[in-house]
């Protein structure tokens, strides 16, 4: 499994989605596994990757959180979560994001 997070340069989310990517990746058994952060700094390079905001997580290549008409773009992201919007997606979210290898929305 290849996961890597996308973010813009001084995302204030970066070092929240990598600790709840963590332990998200240790709660469903995937504790050896590991990702890679990834900053996008210009509109070419994000619509290039289909970059809809920061953070975004990349699960073999694919965001499991991608909401259709989204525009790539330098942005930030907000994330419908079970707790409302927020700027990272919910451990619940991830853990079945990383269950199904990232070809499903949460």
């Amino acid at each position: 499994m290849e996961i890597e997070i996308l973010v813009v340069p001084g995302c204030p989310n970066e070092k929240p989605v990598a600790d709840q990517l963590r332990r998200a990746l240790d709660d469903v058994g995937l504790s050896r596994e590991t990702f890679t952060t990834r900053v996008i700094d210009g509109q070419a390079e994000a619509e290039q990757v289909g970059f809809t905001g920061s953070p975004t997580v990349l699960i073999d290549g694919r965001d499991p959180f991608a909401e259709p008409g989204r525009v790539p773009g330098l942005a930030c992201r907000v994330y419908r979560t079970p707790g409302g919007l927020a700027g990272v997606p919910a451990l619940r979210q991830l853990r079945q994001a990383l269950k199904d290898g990232g070809g499903a929305r949460s």
